[in-house]
């Protein structure tokens, strides 16, 4: 087979790689094959095979579990030359979870005996109805008695009906602690119980009743078809998309799901680099509600899990609008098996109003319509699911955008108890305060490897002499030069570019490229608390590191029952300079959730983003050379009045 180097693994390489181990050290039954990753290769190798046309080894890294000796060992396999070059044991760590491990939980815990009757003495028959939800542990919460297990702890949840909402029936007080090496119940917490309210849980159309149906009754809304009759204006070779001067390389694994590589602008005929690699490189969602039913609720979605496996697929005209190009995405199950996920990722156009306008004095006006290309991906984590979009513009901006929607966690509550860390959304009935933490991971490459980190702040200058009304405003550009982290601040409107100090636009001045944060959130921890020690890299918004491929994970490469953050709190004690070097900007960015009545029995999306914008990069208005819409696409529609020219334009949206 041919492969870019950047590639993500075939199905046949998953298997190649799975079955060097089996043939090199008996990894088969007893075993679980927790990832199996591409090594990519370096930039320097990429370079060489843009020039040499020579593709590199192709190389896979696996994480495997030997479930009874509870070890986790690691791999390097050669799939070019079919042999094992590394392996060894990772000794006192967790490797992530698996879909599998949670399937079999599942399966295990419905059908032991002691669980049935524990769920009989609360009246729960029917286990069709049961569902069983596993997650993972920390360390501080982990029971001394069980430690140095693979250990699980289960949510129990009741549907109303066979096809109702699983998540607004909870078993309060009730849970499950298992081993998920050998599906061993470990002990049942049965602490108290709560009578169950009438509550409306329901968002499928047909269990919704009747009532709040026609109460909430809406006119029908006619349809909006999105048509580009000549096909769309980007093209897709394999992996690589271009667009519109923009050229970018889709890539895929178990645990940052997405990733995108060798982004890049054409300007004139050079296609200048702007970032080797993008991707979310972890998740944290700690709950902030101390009792029973959630102190143990903190997710490392990605470190934990791996939004690869949770990654879904999309549907035209659901998912994505418009004309679409999919590409799909190879996994593995914890057998090292491959399989596809279909149409996980979405790539299209769409209208985003308008680019830039001017209206001349003598009536004379240009407007050009903004279009983007959007590459975009959806995960679904346990109730919550994850929108993630990356857009480009035709001037030269980049946004990255994820929404939150899916459905809350909640608790039943006796009547006239109180909920201080959490909101009241249903009769009797509360979803708790809590967090989603995104940590961007950025290895940006403005016009070259060779970048600087400045950091940029507004200065209200004080009143004297030459600023005798007060007005000016003065804009101070720090440089870091050791790698370290920095926090969003207001008042300043502080912002970071990062800087390519050896090249220079037509003005004179280094080319940057500025990251403008959206939904910078602080902690809101005790520095001492032991889910913010597991993760401590939310304590910051920004941090910056020397480019090291080994540093990939802020955290730590197993967060899996994890006591301290082993990433990027480590990392920077080396203090290595970050001037004009190789370099990694980290963004952490996300949603204080403080929930609401609205957002039950399901949530809408909640929309949270940050943009990278150029500046200086290009030595004007880089989209000028964007052509006007035809005329019949601004024309009104036959009868309507001239005062509704934009009526058509919905219909154009390409």
């Amino acid at each position: 087979m041919t492969f870019h180097p950047l590639d993500p693994l075939a199905a046949a390489e998953f298997t190649a790689a799975a079955g060097i181990l089996a043939r090199e050290r008996g990894v088969a039954e007893g075993w679980r094959f927790a990832s199996i990753e591409l090594v990519e290769p370096a930039k320097s190798v990429i370079a060489e095979f843009a020039s040499s046309g020579v593709a590199p080894e192709r190389l896979a890294r696996l994480v495997v579990l030997n479930r009874a000796e509870n070890t986790t060992w690691v791999a390097v396999v050669s799939l070019t030359t079919d042999t094992l070059l590394e392996w060894g044991n990772v000794p006192g760590v967790q490797a992530n979870f698996t879909v599998d491990e949670w399937d079999e939980a599942d399966a295990a815990l419905r059908a032991h005996p002691d669980v049935i009757t524990a769920l009989a003495k609360r009246g729960i028959v029917d286990l069709d109805n049961v569902f069983i939800d596993t997650w993972t542990y920390g360390d501080a919460v982990i029971p001394d008695q069980y430690r140095g297990r693979r250990l699980g702890w289960a949510d129990i949840w009741v549907r109303a009906s066979t096809t109702g909402n699983p998540y607004a029936g909870p078993v309060s007080g009730l849970h499950f602690v298992i081993d998920v090496n050998t599906m061993e119940l470990l002990e049942i917490e049965d602490s108290f119980t709560i009578p169950r309210p009438e509550v409306m849980g329901e968002y499928v159309p047909h269990l919704i009743p009747e009532r709040i149906r026609e109460k909430s009754k809406r006119p029908p809304i006619k349809p909006l078809d999105i048509v580009q009759s000549d096909g769309p204006s980007f093209s897709l070779d394999g992996n690589l998309v271009e667009w519109q001067n923009w050229s970018l390389r889709v890539g895929f694994n178990y645990r940052e799901g997405m990733t995108l590589h060798n982004v890049g602008y054409r300007d004139g005929d050079r296609l200048r680099p702007i970032a080797n690699r993008l991707s979310f490189a972890e998740m944290v969602v700690p709950y902030r509600d101390p009792s029973i039913d959630h102190f143990r609720r903190t997710a490392f979605d990605i470190g934990e899990w791996g939004l690869g496996f949770m990654t879904t697929s999309l549907e035209l005209g659901c998912d994505c609008l418009g004309e679409i190009r999919y590409l799909d995405a190879v996994l593995h199950n914890s057998k090292g098996e491959p399989y596809t996920i279909p149409n996980a990722f979405c790539i299209h156009e769409e209208d985003n109003a308008v680019l830039w306008k001017h209206v001349d004095h003598n009536g004379s006006a240009e407007v050009r319509r903004m279009r983007r290309l959007v590459v975009s991906f959806h995960v679904t984590v346990a109730n919550y699911e994850y929108l993630v979009y990356w857009r480009f513009y035709q001037d030269g901006n980049m946004e990255c955008e994820v929404r939150a929607t899916g459905i809350m966690v909640v608790t039943h509550l006796e009547e006239g108890q109180g909920h201080p860390n959490g909101t009241l959304v249903d009769k009797r009935t509360y979803a708790p305060f809590h967090q989603h933490f995104i940590v961007a991971r950025m290895d940006l490459d403005i016009d070259g490897p060779e970048n600087t980190v400045f950091r940029t702040e507004t200065r209200i200058e004080p009143i004297n002499e030459a600023n005798p009304l007060g007005l000016a405003l003065t804009q101070q550009n720090t440089p870091v030069e050791t790698e370290g982290f920095d926090d969003y601040n207001w008042d300043t409107q502080r912002a970071w570019k990062v800087v390519n100090e050896n090249s220079m636009n037509g003005l004179g001045t280094p080319v940057s490229y500025k990251l403008v944060p959206g939904a910078a959130i602080p902690s809101f921890f005790d520095p001492a608390a032991p889910a913010f020690q597991r993760a401590q890299v939310i304590g910051h918004t920004v941090w910056v590191t020397p480019n090291d491929e080994s540093e990939r994970w802020p955290c730590g490469e197993f967060v899996n029952q994890s006591a301290v953050d082993h990433g990027l709190p480590e990392w920077i004690q080396a203090e290595r300079p970050v001037r004009n070097t190789d370099l990694v900007l980290w963004y952490v960015f996300g949603i204080h959730h403080i929930t609401r009545p609205e957002e039950w029995p399901i949530m809408p999306a909640d929309t949270v983003s940050f943009w990278l914008k150029p500046v200086g990069f290009f030595d004007r208005n880089p989209s000028l050379d964007v052509e006007p819409s035809p005329s019949a696409h601004c024309a009104p529609a036959a009868g309507d009045h001239a005062g509704h020219a934009g009526h058509s334009d919905h219909a154009h949206e390409h």
